[in-house]
């Protein structure tokens, strides 16, 4: 049974996750159901989840410096909290590129990019929620093996999704082919942000147990 005491800190964690799972089913949506003219407006909403995962991150530094004592080494805690903002952060880039390339046709790969991101924070977030059991925990292992899994199926996807950019180039203009391997490169990025957030999860757990 985790420490009442210590429930600011494993819910400020899990409400980043849950930020991050909002985040990505935000961007799933958007893609599904794309409109040139609407981008904007689904730029202003996604920066709001960005804005709410800087708020997390601010709220659990100030706590971290005011804290005597914290369940896992300060330092640690510090890190799992920059890396669940990057994720935030990375899916919100994924918008940006799309912005910033002037796209106005989401292609079919990009779309299940961004569903197989949905499935990454999702593991993230059920594996923090496990965190605060890191001690005793019969599941967290496999729950840090299931991010790592969908990881690797999104990296799987990105050298799929670049290839093939470059396999169907003729008659594309050579701009769109290398703004879709940006945007591409920005979905493997989210990936590998919540990876990053298991790796320390994993790192925690041996210098803990």
């Amino acid at each position: 049974m985790a420490n009442k005491k210590n429930d600011f800190y494993w819910n400020n964690y899990i409400a980043a996750a849950d930020t991050a799972c909002s985040a990505a089913d935000y961007l799933l949506e958007c893609l599904r159901d794309f409109h040139e003219e609407k981008l904007n407006e689904m730029l202003t909403k996604m920066h709001e989840f960005e804005h709410k995962g800087d708020s997390l991150r601010h709220e659990m530094t100030e706590a971290l410096a005011k804290s005597f004592v914290t369940p896992i080494d300060r330092e640690d805690m510090a890190e799992l909290c920059q890396r669940l903002d990057h994720v935030i952060d990375s899916i919100e880039e994924v918008l940006q590129a799309i912005y910033i390339n002037n796209v106005t046709k989401i292609s079919d790969e990009a779309i299940g990019f961004a569903g197989k991101i949905c499935v990454c924070t999702a593991k993230m977030k059920a594996m923090l929620t496990e965190l605060p059991n890191f001690r005793k925990s019969e599941q967290l292992h496999r729950l840090i093996i299931d991010v790592n899994a969908a990881e690797e199926e999104c990296d799987a996807l990105y050298l799929q999704a670049a290839y093939n950019c470059r396999k169907n180039w003729d008659g594309q203009n050579p701009l769109d082919v290398t703004a879709w391997r940006e945007i591409y490169w920005e979905l493997e990025e989210c990936a590998d942000a919540c990876e990053d957030v298991a790796d320390t999860v994993e790192a925690v757990v041996m210098k803990n147990t």
